[in-house]
């Protein structure tokens, strides 16, 4: 049979030509199954097989993609994986280039940690800011007494800074009864903190897992009772790429129970550093402060001068201030005496008795004035007195009486002013110039009138 006379495309042409195809018509794409034959090569990257009951698909996942993963990923785990198709060109095989992995159920989870995430946010629970003491005097640690975080945080204290007393409060930090039992703990130390205000901070903290496992730290209740705490809290919770509502809510983060523990004590080795550091400031501060020193002693035996002439310049000084002073008592003396004088002279102007005669001359000469002006006022008065009572006479209802005129009065007082206010019988008085008559009413035409 003759060769076909179409050009013929080498293995690799064909595979190259395959990968595109893969990575154009199927991109990126979410694959479940089982994992198998996890294999970590010195390398970084992670190579696994994804099946099912039917198939089964190699995967790579690497390094730069692999330290994002929170699964162990073991042999027979049921995941979900990201990734994009494409074939391994030198060996033609078909693969999947993971992107992320996750548990298989993850989903949810995150799902329920966003929205919880995103409540607690709103009310204020990730408000936390305080700072923590550093170092502690005693700190308190809640996780497991048998898991690897305790380890770690007791060897970086040790190594680092051995004087902080560590207390463990044994707590589960995985299953049901993990949060109940932290919020527990948390409200007990918080109690005690009044007795013992040595203990003044806490450390919540486990080692790295998967969501599922990590879980009791998205616990809300766990996150307000962190938020709530009157010690401060430091959270210390998986690995570097695990987050938790724990840590949201704490006044600190760190990314391993070993950074923890490095970031809440200082390092001897840096101490030391700084104290040799502050060693030699001090030495040359010294040298400066003697330089300095040296300095002004040197200026002050400059200026020291012999004590005989000292004591010359204060005697010669003393000389001047005792002549200044006896001319100053002189010229006192002597304003006090021109002073004293001219007080002698007011003093004879304004003499006691010559204000005495002088009163008494002005009493006599008003008591004349007086025994002169007494007779006239009188006078006066007593012709006014007189006008007065001539013109109450002319106007008193008694002088109209005095003519003969009458005045009749009813038993109630009142004046009768005309006939007809009486009635016959009626008692009546009339009032004359002088004395009273009592009168009677009498029937007859007059009266009726």
């Amino acid at each position: 049979m003759a060769p076909n006379d179409s050009p013929a495309l080498t293995v690799s042409e064909l595979n190259r030509r395959a990968r595109q195809a893969l990575e154009q018509d199927v991109g990126d794409v979410w694959v479940e199954g089982e994992l198998s034959g996890v294999s970590r090569p010195s390398s970084g990257h992670v190579y696994f097989t994804l099946k099912d009951e039917r198939a089964q698909l190699r995967c790579a996942l690497f390094r730069n993609r692999a330290r994002f993963v929170a699964a162990p990923m073991r042999d027979g785990d049921h995941v979900r994986v990201r990734g994009r198709v494409s074939l391994f060109e030198p060996r033609g095989d078909y693969q999947l280039i993971a992107e992320a992995v996750q548990a298989v159920g993850e989903g949810e989870l995150l799902a329920a940690f966003e929205r919880l995430k995103a409540k607690l946010d709103a009310e204020g629970v990730f408000a936390n800011a305080r700072p923590l003491p550093y170092p502690p005097r005693h700190l308190l640690v809640l996780t497991s007494p048998t898991g690897a975080a305790i380890r770690d945080v007791l060897a970086v204290l040790a190594t680092r800074w051995p004087l902080v007393q560590v207390t463990l409060i044994p707590v589960p930090v995985q299953g049901r009864e993990a949060a109940p039992a932290m919020i527990a703990a948390l409200g007990l130390l918080n109690r005690q903190s009044a007795l013992d205000p040595a203990r003044d901070a806490i450390l919540v903290t486990r080692g790295g897992g998967s969501l599922e496992d990590l879980w009791a730290f998205n616990d809300e209740h766990l996150a307000r009772a962190i938020f709530h705490s009157r010690l401060s809290v430091m959270s210390a919770v998986g690995h570097e790429v695990d987050v938790t509502l724990a840590d949201f809510a704490a006044d600190r983060r760190a990314p391993t129970p070993s950074a923890a523990a490095e970031q809440l004590v200082p390092g001897r080795a840096e101490l030391l550093a700084r104290l040799r550091v502050l060693e030699a400031r001090l030495a040359r501060a010294e040298r400066a402060r003697l330089d300095t020193e040296a300095q002004r002693l040197d200026h002050l035996r400059a200026r020291l001068r012999h004590p005989g002439e000292v004591l010359g310049y204060r005697r010669r000084q003393l000389k001047q201030l005792e002549g200044r002073l006896a001319r100053a008592m002189r010229a006192r003396l002597e304003a006090a005496r021109q002073r004293e004088g001219q007080l002698r002279q007011r003093l004879a102007l304004r003499s006691p008795a010559a204000l005495v005669a002088q009163a008494e001359r002005r009493l006599a000469l008003a008591h004349q004035r007086l025994h002169q002006a007494m007779p006239r006022e009188l006078a006066r008065h007593r012709e006014r007195l007189n006008a007065l009572a001539r013109e109450l006479q002319a106007v008193s209802p008694l002088a109209v009486l005095g003519r003969g005129y009458a005045i009749l009065e009813n038993d109630a007082g009142r004046v009768i002013r005309r006939a007809a206010d009486t009635a016959p019988g009626e008692r009546l008085a009339a009032r004359l110039g002088e004395g009273r008559l009592a009168l009677k009413v009498l029937p007859g035409e007059d009266a009726a009138d």
